[in-house]
């Protein structure tokens, strides 16, 4: 039997010795001390792990082999001062403390680091009173975390930023049921930071996000008459000839799109698409959003999308539009639409990552949104792949 796993326990054990080979060399090599904004995350973390149980993960910050560069340190600092200010009210859905917006963290003016500081060491003297391992965070917290450290130690997670915020919320919050602590935070940060919030979603929140799964099919009476669509009603491309069909008030005429044949509601949604290398766009459109002609498909006429276009530019289809970073371009997306909290967010399937969220209110039908230009490829809609049992310890050593 270890022979059939031989070819996976090999690579696997090389692997291991890279990267704690590359985190003690990240130790050891670095020869500037820390500055006064990494020092005090530095001492935070340990406060932090002293009062927490099962929050062992936050002694790779206070051990120095997870260094936040400067920069970050201060976004973290100004953001969880304004919890702390709001700290009655801060999962209010119309009012959670948002980050600091029109700043550059590099920009901040140091009177209001400072200020922060204060705040934040100011509640830090109430924690420090607490007796050691005197709160418990609860299980869905813990398996989180757990998640984190063995990302982190894999490489997939650039910085702890999430444990560090996870333990913070449970700290703060200070509520006897803390089940919903994961998903309460998901929201929060897709609210207070719209692109690229999390670099990596941990694997229980993102098994929850896909518990939401829904089956989705192409409505062929919206669809562009130049559009190929299969036969399972889920794949869809450009055809060279365009076909003879009603033409139905619900079908769009110019652009190449199609929704999907249910309108949602209240609840939680989540569908998967493999899209194209060149030029896409994925999103909802609102019952009454108008689907004739050529007129853009924004925010101002009843669309939330992402479109890719030209292969390399990726936009939130906002009034203005939203250019993305090319390092969020995706070629398997996550939709995920939380209704009731009013988020439409996108995420890279792969790679586990958030890339955009809408935040507003839904009082309507929202229809899937699929469109696509390719004349080869497909864009194709997906079931979430269905959760399997692993046989690593902690977290799965293979994504």
């Amino acid at each position: 039997m270890m022979q059939c796993f031989h070819f996976m326990v090999e690579p696997a054990k090389s692997l291991t010795a890279k990267i704690k080979e590359s985190h003690k060399k990240a130790k050891k090599d670095r020869t500037e001390p820390l500055n006064d904004d990494q020092l005090f995350v530095v001492d935070l973390a340990r406060d932090l792990s002293r009062v927490c149980q099962r929050s062992a993960v936050l002694e790779h910050i206070w051990n120095l082999e997870d260094t936040w560069p400067t920069l970050l340190c201060r976004a973290f600092i100004l953001q969880w001062a304004s919890v702390l200010e709001t700290k009655t009210r801060p999962m209010q859905t119309d009012g959670w403390p948002e980050t600091v917006e029109g700043k550059l963290p590099d920009l901040i003016n140091e009177q209001d680091l400072l200020q922060a500081k204060a705040r934040i060491l100011n509640w830090v003297k109430d924690l420090r009173a607490q007796p050691e391992q005197s709160v418990w965070p609860g299980e869905p917290v813990a398996k989180v975390l757990e998640d984190l450290q063995s990302a982190w130690r894999w490489g997939r997670v650039p910085y702890l930023l999430t444990a560090m915020e996870l333990l913070m919320w449970t700290l703060v919050l200070q509520r006897p049921d803390k089940d919903t602590i994961p998903q309460q935070w998901l929201t929060w940060k897709q609210r207070s930071q719209n692109i690229g919030a999390i670099s990596y979603v941990p694997q229980p929140v993102w098994n929850w996000i896909s518990d939401a799964a829904v089956e989705v099919t192409l409505d062929l009476d919206s669809a562009n008459p130049d559009l190929l669509i299969s036969g399972d009603e889920k794949k869809m491309r450009c055809g060279f000839e365009r076909k003879d069909v009603p033409n139905h008030h619900q079908r769009f005429d110019g652009w190449w799109c199609a929704v999907g044949a249910e309108g949602l509601g209240p609840g939680r949604y989540y569908w998967e698409v493999e899209v194209g290398e060149r030029d896409w766009r994925l999103g909802v459109a609102k019952e009454s959003a108008l689907r004739k002609g050529f007129k853009s498909l924004n925010t101002n006429t009843g669309y939330l999308t992402l479109r890719l276009e030209r292969g390399t530019e990726l936009k939130a289809l906002t009034v203005p539009f939203t250019a993305l970073p090319p390092g969020l371009i995706p070629r398997k997306v996550g939709v995920y639409l939380d209704y009731d909290n009013g988020q439409l967010s996108f995420y890279d399937v792969d790679k586990h990552f958030h890339i955009y969220t809408y935040n507003e209110s839904f009082t309507e039908k929202l229809f899937p949104l699929f469109g696509t230009v390719e004349i080869v490829k497909d864009l194709v809609i997906r079931s979430p792949a269905a959760k399997t049992q692993c046989l690593c310890s902690t977290s799965c050593l293979w994504g």
